[in-house]
């Protein structure tokens, strides 16, 4: 696996825990909340009124991080600059 490849693998597996933490923070972590959940109060319609788009618009964000990230470790690494000049040279000599 060449460095690039190592950095893209990194980029997608931050993304991805980022993407999950922020989920898990977001919708599933509430210290305020005790019992049973009132989704018909006007601060919980307030919050998913934020949230959502919020959380799609971040979670988008990450996708493309996550997609650059995959991208980058699996394309193969370019050819070192001596073996293209010495191509170069080798079709220029026919």
């Amino acid at each position: 696996m060449s460095k690039d490849q190592a950095i893209g693998a990194a980029i997608v597996i931050v993304c991805l825990i980022v993407a999950l933490g922020y989920i898990g923070l977001l919708f599933f972590y509430d210290p305020y909340i005790s019992g049973i959940i009132n989704l018909g109060s006007a601060a919980n319609v307030h919050f998913w009124t934020i949230a959502t788009p919020v959380a799609i618009a971040f979670i988008a964000i990450l996708g493309i991080g996550a997609w650059i990230g995959f991208t980058m470790a699996t394309t193969p690494p370019p050819k070192p600059i001596e073996e293209i000049t010495a191509d170069a040279k080798e079709e220029e000599k026919k």
